[in-house]
């Protein structure tokens, strides 16, 4: 790897070299390398760019890294990861995309990552997107999660998408089993031109399952975002969606959380705030000797924390 690769490296997964253990790496649409543990396969997809990812039933407190990296301008790509979580598991997976474009192309990547949890399975995933450049050309990630789990399965995910990316589309879909537990946390910040949807749809299938999901985002100069939740209750269980944004300049935020009771004991409830800073948080912070626009960052930088 050079320079810039190794950067990128370190951005979306806090590494700075090729981890030790299981993981696999891509590089400029290439499969860079992979390696296996003794609970985790990973298994090069013979009919289309990707891998399957098989982690032995039982497997506990293992990690894996499944970093894209993009240094070549107008290169655009889809992968397809799917990953296989087996019985009464506990593991975290660590994945990201970072892009650096220093032409005038557009650069994509677009990874559709299948998640299949068994009874009792545990999985917490890490996903962050980054770009960068000195061109002209922009910086495009279209990510897309498939989430299906088993009976009292648990799952985790983040996402954090704070800088480079000029456009993004995410789409999320989960199924849940009786006594299944998904908590999703989204972190997103948009400025200049750059434009930012994400949609999310779960389905309470099961009985005593239960969703959380919580959207914070930040909203600058003339960029625009757009959240879509719908959270359907088809059984007893409790699910939450949430959209907390705060707007700056001529930025655009558009919220709509939805939720959908099939069932007499579904509990659910949804929310959505869009604000600016507050002018006191602002005084505040100056009094102690920041700019405004040091303070600012300061608040944003909390809200996004």
């Amino acid at each position: 790897m050079d320079q810039i690769q190794k950067r990128l490296l370190e951005e979306v997964a806090d590494l700075h070299e090729v981890p030790q253990g299981a993981y696999s790496l891509r590089i400029n649409g290439q499969l860079h390398g992979k390696n296996d543990s003794e609970n985790i396969t990973i298994v090069k997809k013979e009919d289309k760019p990707g891998i399957d990812i098989y982690i032995r039933p039982g497997t506990k407190n293992e990690s894996m890294h499944i970093p894209v990296i993009l240094s070549q301008s107008g290169l655009k790509e889809t992968v397809y990861n799917d990953f296989h979580i087996g019985e009464d598991c506990d593991v975290t997976i660590v994945a990201g995309c970072g892009i650096h474009n220093s032409g005038s192309g557009e650069s994509e990547h677009s990874g559709i990552h299948a998640f299949y949890l068994a009874k009792n399975a545990k999985l917490k995933y890490v996903e962050k997107h980054y770009g960068e450049g000195d061109g002209n050309g922009k910086n495009v990630m279209n990510p897309t999660t498939i989430v299906v789990m088993d009976e009292n399965s648990y799952m985790e995910m983040e996402t954090a998408q704070i800088k480079g990316v000029d456009s993004t589309e995410r789409s999320t879909t989960a199924t849940l089993a009786s006594g299944a537990t998904l908590i999703v946390r989204e972190k997103i910040m948009t400025h200049g031109e750059q434009f930012a949807k994400t949609d999310f749809t779960v389905d309470l299938n099961g009985e005593d399952c239960g969703a959380h999901v919580v959207s914070r985002s930040v909203a600058k100069d003339n960029s625009r975002q757009s959240f879509l939740s719908h959270v359907r209750g088809n059984n007893k269980c409790s699910g939450h969606t949430e959209c907390d944004a705060i707007i700056m300049d001529d930025a655009q935020v558009i919220a709509l959380p939805q939720i959908e009771a099939n069932h007499v004991d579904a509990s659910l409830i949804h929310e959505a705030a869009i604000g600016k800073i507050a002018g006191e948080q602002l005084i505040k912070l100056m009094t102690l000797g920041l700019s405004e626009q040091e303070a600012e960052e300061q608040i944003v930088n909390g809200f996004l924390k």
